[in-house]
């Protein structure tokens, strides 16, 4: 039996007697870090006529049906699905009798209210179920006392508790008050996983129908009395800042209520890391609707100046960290030109295994590729925005972010107000994957309805999100391999970085596999604002490293999978240090299904074909994708996935995700970029930021998800790594031609 404790600290249980009318709620704060979701399937009955409801509670109405109040914001990854099952499953509830509704910011109930790092289903596989759990314990409590049996021989199902013995039964709303009454139970057992109906099944988007018929659900969505709408003029250029403003034209054309210029953050504020914001100083246009606010921000005459370096000080996680942002107009080809000079002689030794030196002196060969990626901008579907209304005593704020708590306690700090003066509702987000932690622009719309008194929705255009940041930052890796006279690996050297940040992950394999290892990292600092892309790091580092290990196969003749397979076996047999971060026998599992479901060993010779799998956010996932020339234009057919990411709460989903990911992937190894001209981006909008085309993407998609009993793990991140090196290792097949350097289609056809 599988037993949890009802007490956990912040996630312990409340029992609320204050019912209205009848019903039970049970409290829970889901682990802190649970992340997204919101209000869900169909209805299967009316809603009841009275229930109590709070924040983070699971509630039973009177009639039945159970509504649960999701603290976590939604990105896309469907846990607003799937992270409602897994209540259901142990409260033993007919999937459609239940409710989610998305809960506002609430710092008193729950910690990390945060859609990051593909934590959802792992964080609250336990608290979920364990909330559904105690629900259904209770309910049976309350029938054993109302009819006067042991209440180990009760039972529950779809809702309905039954005896058997005297024949009675009753539907859960009918038992929830008075179980309400009853004390929490301090241990409850979990069902085992043999017994899943509801985990594991495939179930739609909650809110599909009501995306695709345009129902409001974003930030974009929000419309109030009085609202007016605010747009930024923010510098030209990283490195460059506000000197004088000429706003009279602006001023005086229609519907344009003023043109201030704000301060997001003060020079002696506390910042968080993800109040990462090159651009502090704004010119801000406000009016009366978005197409007069636009026209009247062409009207600006702005002029700028070079802005000094600057230090900040972040705080994050209880952590303190520097940010230095240096002076001056960057420069994609001085980029380049810097990470190329960056030497062992310029990094750090993160990890050390055996002797490296003397496995490179003794090599009879040794190999050494290097690779590079650029900038790339997240470009969401729906831009930045947020709605504010500040007055004197408090602030709503209601819009798409990712980090609500975190946030909270900026536009706090900047206003000038309590904590608990500042609300924050959030809506579904219109893509996001990293660029919604980061919430200068939920600061932004809060001080400038605090400057113009008056409810204020802020919008940012396509341009103003392409070019104010935040990136994914650019990255060099080079890899050295010693071979013996045998072709036996004996010696791996990888050094990595980039601007500002290295994306060396030293304990990842082919770390514990080989004797001799050395790994370093570098960092150039930049005034460029980066931050978490989809996979943070992990997006470049896994399709270079797997590219290195596909051409080193080659060069010691053998298989590509094999390769690793046997790097892999030598981990499990035999592994060196302490520190390494993977499962190789998972990492096998991946492998030697994604070969067997690509029939990879009896493939036709005339496929070009590449393998790639990597580890990261807790999950593995290898894939092999097909590619066929068209003339000179390579076409991806099909791409087989292989997913180990324990137990999948939502198939259907979860294939989604993944599919999601590889097309996400392919586009951006192929086509995307960001550069830079004396600190401006070069890309602006569409016409030359290059994104994967429909007819682009793979002709078909297998995803298949290894079978076990594991916790459920990451999803979100972990399919969009890998494809990179999968894309090049086939390209390298079609065209004969190894590929070191993103976008592998540097000539970038401009639209128009």
């Amino acid at each position: 039996m599988n037993t949890s404790k009802v007490a956990m600290g912040r996630r312990s249980f409340i029992k609320s007697v204050s019912l209205a009318g009848g019903g039970m709620v049970i409290g829970f704060s889901w682990l802190a870090s649970c992340k997204q979701k919101e209000a869900h399937v169909a209805v299967a009955q009316e809603l009841p006529k009275e229930w109590f409801e709070m924040n983070g509670f699971l509630k039973i109405g009177d009639n039945g049906l159970v509504t649960i109040y999701s603290p976590n914001p939604e990105i896309g990854q469907n846990v607003k699905t799937s992270m409602p099952m897994l209540i259901a499953e142990e409260l033993d509830v007919d999937w459609g009798d239940v409710l989610v509704e998305q809960a506002p910011l609430n710092t008193d109930v729950f910690t990390r209210q945060l859609a990051g790092g593909s934590q959802s289903i792992r964080q609250g596989w336990e608290s979920l179920r364990t909330a559904g759990a105690t629900a259904k314990q209770m309910l049976k409590q309350a029938a054993a006392e109302a009819w006067q049996v042991p209440v180990s021989e009760i039972t529950t199902e779809n809702g309905i508790i039954t005896h058997t013995g005297t024949g009675n039964s009753a539907g859960y709303g009918e038992m929830a008050s008075a179980a309400a009454q009853l004390d929490i139970p301090e241990e409850i057992t979990l069902k085992e996983k043999r017994d899943f109906k509801i985990i594991g099944t495939s179930r739609k988007n909650v809110d599909g129908k009501k995306i695709v018929t345009g129902q409001p659900l974003y930030g974009l969505d929000i419309q109030r009395d009085d609202m007016l709408i605010a747009m930024v003029v923010h510098p030209p250029a990283f490195g460059m800042q506000l000197k004088s403003l000429d706003a009279s034209e602006a001023k005086n054309m229609p519907g344009i209520k003023d043109v201030i210029t704000v301060d997001t953050y003060t020079e002696d504020q506390s910042k968080s890391a993800f109040d990462t914001s090159a651009f502090t100083k704004l010119v801000v246009v406000v009016g009366e609707s978005t197409w007069q606010v636009m026209q009247a921000k062409k009207a600006v005459k702005a002029e700028w100046e070079l802005a000094p370096e600057i230090e900040n000080e972040m705080h994050i996680f209880g952590r303190t960290m520097t940010v230095n942002h240096p002076a001056g107009l960057e420069n994609t080809n001085t980029h380049k030109a810097q990470m190329v000079d960056m030497g062992p002689e310029r990094a750090q030794i993160e990890r050390k295994d055996g002797d490296p030196e003397k496995a490179f002196q003794n090599a009879a060969k040794v190999v050494e590729r290097s690779y590079s990626c650029p900038f790339l901008a997240h470009n969401p579907m729906e831009p930045m925005n947020f709605f504010a209304h500040v007055t004197d005593d408090h602030a709503e704020l209601v819009g798409p972010i990712q980090t609500p708590e975190i946030m909270e306690q900026s536009v706090a700090d900047r206003l000038g107000l309590p904590l608990e003066k500042v609300d924050i509702m959030m809506t579904r987000m219109g893509g996001g994957f990293g660029r919604r932690l980061y919430g200068h622009f939920l600061v932004e719309a809060a001080v400038i309805s605090q400057t113009m008194k008056a409810p204020v929705k802020l919008v940012y255009t396509r341009e103003d999100d392409m070019t104010h940041g935040t990136y994914r930052p650019a990255y060099r890796a080079t890899y050295k391999a010693a071979l013996d006279e045998n072709n036996e690996l004996i010696g791996f050297h990888v050094i990595a970085g980039g601007i500002p940040e290295s994306p060396l992950a030293a304990n990842r394999f082919p770390a514990g596999a080989v004797d001799n290892y050395l790994a370093e990292s570098w960092a150039i600092e930049s005034n460029i604002t980066t931050g978490a892309f989809r996979a943070p790091r992990s997006n470049f580092i896994a399709g270079a490293e797997q590219s290195f290990l596909d051409e080193l196969a080659e060069i010691v003749g053998k298989d590509p999978i094999q390769f690793r397979l046997d790097l892999l076996q030598r981990s499990i047999d035999k592994p060196v240090g302490e520190n390494n971060d993977y499962d190789p026998l998972r990492y096998k599992g991946v492998l030697e299904l994604v070969r067997d479901k690509s029939g990879w060993n009896n493939q036709d010779a005339s496929k070009n074909r590449g393998v790639s799998a990597y580890f990261c956010h807790n999950s593995y996932v290898a894939q092999v994708l097909d590619i066929e020339m068209e003339g000179d234009k390579p076409v991806v057919q099909d791409v087989y996935c292989a997913i180990d990411c324990g137990i999948v709460v939502n198939p259907d989903a979860a294939s989604n995700l993944a599919e999601g990911g590889i097309v996400d992937g392919i586009g951006h190894a192929m086509y995307s970029a960001i550069t830079f001209k004396e600190g401006k981006p070069e890309q602006q909008n569409f016409d030359r930021y290059r994104l994967i085309r429909h007819s682009e993407a793979p002709k078909r998609i297998q995803v298949d998800f290894v079978q076990n009993d594991i916790d459920p793990t990451g999803l979100g991140e972990p399919p969009f790594p890998p494809i990179m090196g999968a894309l090049a290792n086939a390209m390298y097949q079609a065209t004969g031609k190894r590929y070191y350097d993103q976008p592998f289609n540097a000539a970038q056809p401009v639209i128009g």
